[in-house]
């Protein structure tokens, strides 16, 4: 087949029609083919003047999505086709900026960002690839859309795009329908992405904003519940300091009461000349001064402010040598069974201060059963975790409990949580001066100990003491001084008196000189420090602790051990400041006496430390 050429074959109206035509029209015409295979539809309808493209119609829904004008950006290597999708974009409503390569394309992005990238593969300087992977490492541009355009069929060729990080892939030839349709979703799901970020931070925002208002009204209730705490603690320590006074006022003015008039008659009948009388009211006002004597004690208990002198002490062999007494106590309605743990480990403790905490809660328990019962004494170690120390405020460690337990009525909660409130009381008037427990608590607290109630009524009571155990061997109890009828004499040995109480320093001074003793006295610790830096003879330092002038008793025997090395020392204390006295840990040659001390068993004691 072949096609002739020139004008000869045809008519002349022909020619003359042709002649007529632009002088591009022959090289157009190659250029209206092209964009009929982007234009959806008829190739006539899409024709425009000159071979240009008409309008590409479209749905009502890229009409919507075309509301706002959105920047694009389009980098392709082939101008024509640049042109035409720059023109086709921009007659939809698109704001169009168009370079060759993707060096421009990247400088272009990063002087003033679009909405959208629409990139060709391959392309001179840097292709697509290196174009979409330099927009995704720069953290201004990473979020922005981008639509890859490429000759390469298939899937696989999809597919690498959308591995590389482009947000959409077509493949050329495509319609403009569907080119103005990726172009606008993708615009529109990146603006979602936009608004639902912003919505993202500003509720983030809103929630730190309600966080702190959270925290600062969990903040004021906190503070406001802490003021309401301390202010029922407040009230709490008021009541019981009431309680407290009030039942050491009436208690010491009826001992008052007994010293005072006891004293009185006694200046009458000797004024009388009626003697035979006098021993009377002499032990009515000692034995007024021992009740009192008592009764501090055991405010000092309360208070862990009592004098101790622990030793390590097995717990079994000491109910062991009570058993007899608890029985005698308890009486025969009662039985009384003591389960001692075997291998029980030592504690260091007080021994007399036990014996008597004991004996104060099996009374407490035979009291709880007015028409008989069962009473249990128990031994055991214990291992107390961190959870378990926790329950019972004790640090975790190893422990030794005591539990005395009773069949008898039991407490109420609320009786439970004021039993150790200093003269608090069950007990009907005139049988109970309510401070046995609170006692026991002061003492156990004081030995690095804890007391636990553990009680329901009509079901009984279970008291437990927890003593730290002691790493070493228990010692055989000693025998309680309780003072004798008289007292040993001295032999001309030297005795020095510091104690800032007048009265007491003269019933000391006539007591020892009495004994044989040369005596000397000072008012405070400078006064005996001077007496201590001379030349006399001194045998034996008896100071008390709680000094005037700037020097406690305790820093006068260091200093008086610093002169005189050997120099033995007998502290006396009216209310035990055991930090300053040691502890029950003083050193050799010391030791210590509670105010107040029978006459003769001050002078005993100071014959036993001299003789020493």
């Amino acid at each position: 087949m072949t096609i002739p050429l020139g004008t000869a074959h045809l008519s002349p109206e022909r020619v003359k029609g042709a002649s007529e035509e632009p002088s591009t029209a022959a090289r157009s015409q190659t250029f209206v083919e092209e964009a009929l295979r982007w234009l959806p539809g008829d190739a006539g309808d899409a024709l425009l003047d000159a071979g240009a493209a008409r309008e590409v119609p479209h749905d009502d829904a890229a009409q919507s999505m075309q509301a706002d004008r959105r920047r694009v950006l389009l980098a392709d290597d082939n101008a024509d086709l640049r042109d035409y999708i720059g023109r086709l974009l921009a007659d939809h409503g698109y704001e169009v900026e168009t370079v060759a390569d993707g060096e421009a394309a990247l400088a272009a992005l990063r002087a003033q960002r679009p909405d959208i990238l629409v990139t060709d593969v391959m392309m001179p300087r840097l292709d697509g690839f290196g174009l979409l992977a330099a927009v995704r490492q720069d953290a201004s541009l990473r979020d922005m859309p981008v639509v890859m355009l490429s000759a390469r069929a298939g899937d696989d060729a999809k597919v690498e795009g959308l591995d590389a990080g482009a947000d959409d892939y077509l493949t050329k030839p495509f319609s403009a329908r569907e080119l103005l349709a990726r172009v606008a979703a993708n615009v529109a799901m990146a603006r979602l992405r936009r608004e639902a970020a912003e919505a993202v931070r500003a509720s983030e925002a809103k929630l730190r904003e309600l966080n702190q208002q959270l925290e600062s009204r969990v903040q004021l209730a906190i503070e406001q519940r802490e003021q309401a705490e301390e202010a029922l603690r407040q009230s709490q320590k008021m009541e019981a300091v009431g309680q407290l006074t009030g039942g050491i006022a009436h208690d010491f003015n009826n001992l008052l009461m007994g010293i005072s008039g006891s004293l009185q008659l006694l200046e009458t009948r000797i004024e009388q000349g009626r003697l035979d009388a006098v021993p009377r009211y002499i032990d009515a006002a000692q034995g007024a001064t021992k009740r009192a004597a008592a009764l501090t004690q055991r405010l000092l208990a309360f208070s862990r402010r009592q004098t101790l002198d622990p030793k390590p002490t097995n717990l079994n062999r000491l109910i062991t040598d009570m058993e007899e007494l608890v029985r005698r106590t308890t009486g025969p309605t009662i039985a009384v069974e003591v389960v001692g743990a075997v291998g029980l480990w030592p504690v260091l403790i007080d021994q007399n201060q036990l014996e008597n905490a004991l004996l104060n809660l099996c009374i407490n328990a035979r009291d709880a059963m007015p028409d008989g019962g069962r009473l249990t004494i128990e031994t055991a170690n214990r291992w107390l975790d961190g959870n378990t120390g926790t329950e019972r405020d004790l640090p975790p460690g190893q422990y030794v409990s005591l539990c005395v337990t009773d069949t008898g009525s039991g407490m109420s909660k609320e009786t439970i949580g004021r039993i150790f409130e200093p003269f608090f009381t069950t007990k009907p008037l005139g049988q109970g001066t309510g401070l046995g427990l609170s006692m026991i608590y002061g003492f156990v607290r004081q030995s690095n100990g804890q007391i636990r109630v553990y009680s329901e009524l009509g079901q009984g009571t279970t008291m437990c003491l927890y003593l730290p155990r002691h790493h070493g061997e228990a010692t055989d109890g000693e025998t309680v001084e309780t003072g004798a009828d008289g007292f040993e004499a001295g032999y001309g040995e030297t005795v020095l008196i510091v104690d800032d109480e007048p009265a007491v320093r003269l019933l000391m001074l006539d007591v020892l000189q009495e004994a044989g003793y040369r005596v000397l006295e000072a008012a405070d610790g400078p006064g005996g420090l001077k007496i201590l830096q001379s030349e006399a003879r001194i045998d034996l330092l008896v100071t008390d602790v709680g000094l005037p002038g700037g020097m406690n008793g305790r820093q006068v025997a260091d200093a008086a051990r610093t002169l005189r090395p050997n120099l033995k020392v007998l502290f006396i204390t009216g209310y035990a400041e055991n930090a300053v006295v040691g502890n029950g840990h003083l050193d050799p040659g010391m030791q210590v006496i509670t105010k107040p001390f029978a006459i003769d068993a001050l002078a005993n004691r100071v014959r036993e430390m001299i003789d020493a």
